[in-house]
């Protein structure tokens, strides 16, 4: 909360190459603080002859227990908490894993000291980043694109008719199905099969060559007539969500009961009439409209990213291989916290694309390095415009999320700034405005000329392509220009 001062105290030492060592001093009253309060936490466990359950003094705790025992805990479990004051205290932006020295535990009445050692966002030189001349595509809806669109409207308002032929790919299927896992051995003549939890299903509705399925259940059913039994041997992918069920074989026994031919409507008045439409004309230009304002707005997206790469290829920003490496890393990581969230593991991802971690690392390294350059320009504009966005702007940008949770947009703020979150949002929305104020100033060019004006031989070009990671930036990545 504002006004109240962070429990860590901070001195920042530059090392050179975009790395920081931060001395960190705790003080005694914060450390004694978390020491009782860990002693209050072990003495609900602890029992003592006299003392209830849950009822022991910290201080007979930490005598029982013994004080180093009990400091050593506490500082365990906050030091992620004073890491991160301590970073919010000394204004640095971290890239990669820090080297932390914890050193010895003090007497009481002593601060504790530990120190930080990391790589930080470096910091840009600004070059121009208002006016620049910019690539910006003109907005393009063909009678293709509205005739997709068409076309998925059939699909979605296509009806399933009962056909007397074998089902072919298109085609659904009502099937009931019973599947079993392989047991014991499975290179023998008498394979054991089990049923497994899940594995049933009744009149259930299956498009044949849809992708939904396990590989191989869709294929066996081509040809099936309605009242035929087949049995479908397969195996689960390794990446499937059931991780009892990964990598397993498995035989599906499926009756098929009925065999539907999906009947696409007519594209006539009719058609236009059921969307809403009083004739095809309308339809067409509600379309056609609608694609226009969508490729609009990806077109204004395009455009703010490249004014932003064109102030990127303007400024110096000098990034070493270990800040890259160490972004490259963070990039993995975060790759790999979102399949989880799938069910899907570092060691099953790496079998599906079949690449070692080195590799994907090491393809991850230009995306890393643009990344790193964007944000040292945005920072830097930040500061050189004096952004810093106001409680007002703050309530407005938090309207959509606000929304979204149903909660008043005043309640979200003063949730965020009692979750230490504000700082976070409020630079969130400061990068936002500095991209705004760049996209705003940029002048759009045909995309033709802004690609011819890449491959022009510069001086100034050169001189990137010459320079290198350390003192001196190295080539910023090439402007990037929206595909046609």
């Amino acid at each position: 909360m504002a006004g109240v001062p962070a429990p860590v105290k901070t001195k920042v030492t530059e090392l050179g190459d975009s790395r920081v060592r931060l001395q960190v001093e705790v003080p005694a009253g914060e450390l004694e603080g978390r020491l009782a309060q860990k002693a209050q936490q072990l003495g609900r466990q602890l029992k003592l002859p006299g003392f209830r359950r849950g009822k022991v003094p910290a201080p007979l705790v930490i005598q029982r227990i013994g004080r180093e025992v009990v400091l050593e805990e506490a500082v365990r479990e906050t030091l992620s908490s004073w890491y991160s004051d301590a970073i919010e205290t000394a204004g640095i932006v971290p890239v990669g894993d820090p080297q932390l020295d914890l050193g010895e535990l003090p007497p009481q009445g002593e601060a504790l000291e530990f120190s930080i050692e990391i790589g930080v966002l470096p910091k840009a030189v600004l070059g121009k980043y208002t006016e620049l001349e910019v690539g910006r595509r003109e907005p393009e809806v063909g009678e293709d694109l509205v005739e997709q669109d068409i076309a998925a409207m059939r699909e979605r308002l296509a009806r399933l008719q009962t056909a007397d032929r074998p089902a072919g790919e298109g085609d659904f299927v009502v099937v009931d199905y019973v599947g079993s896992l392989a047991a014991g051995d499975s290179s023998g003549a008498g394979q054991q099969w089990v049923p497994f939890a899940g594995g049933e299903g009744r009149d259930q509705l299956i498009e044949l060559g849809g992708g939904n399925l396990i590989p191989g259940f869709e294929e066996a059913l081509l040809g099936a007539r309605a009242g035929e039994t087949r049995t479908a041997v397969l195996t689960f992918p390794p990446d499937y969500g059931n991780q009892e069920l990964a990598g397993r074989e498995a035989s599906f026994e499926v009756t098929v009961k009925e065999v539907k031919l999906k009947e696409l409507p007519d594209v006539d008045e009719d058609f236009a009439v059921d969307a809403g439409f009083d004739d095809l004309d309308e339809l067409r230009a509600d379309i056609r409209a609608r694609l226009l304002e969508s490729e609009q707005a990806r077109i204004e997206a395009e455009f703010r990213q490249a004014a932003l790469d064109a102030a990127v290829a303007e400024a110096q920003v000098a990034v070493t291989p270990e800040l890259v490496a160490a972004r490259a890393r963070e990039m993995w990581e975060r790759m790999l916290h979102s399949l989880a969230h799938r069910g899907i593991s570092r060691e099953a991802y790496l079998q599906i694309v079949g690449r070692e971690e080195p590799q994907i690392l090491s393809d991850m390294a230009p995306d890393a390095e643009l990344a790193l350059r964007r944000e040292a320009v945005i920072t830097a504009v930040v500061a050189a415009e004096g952004i810093r966005p106001s409680n007002e702007e703050l309530l407005e940008a938090l309207i959509p999320t606000a929304e979204r949770e149903g909660v008043e947009p005043a309640q979200l703020l003063e949730q965020l700034g009692s979750g230490g979150r504000l700082d976070e949002v409020r630079e969130d929305l400061a990068a936002r405005q500095a991209i705004d104020l760049i996209a705003a100033a940029a002048k759009p060019i045909p995309i033709s000329q802004a690609q011819a004006r890449e491959q022009l031989w510069t001086p100034k070009k050169e001189q990137r392509k010459q320079s290198g990671p350390q003192g001196e930036p190295a080539e910023p990545a090439r402007l990037w220009t929206p595909p046609r």
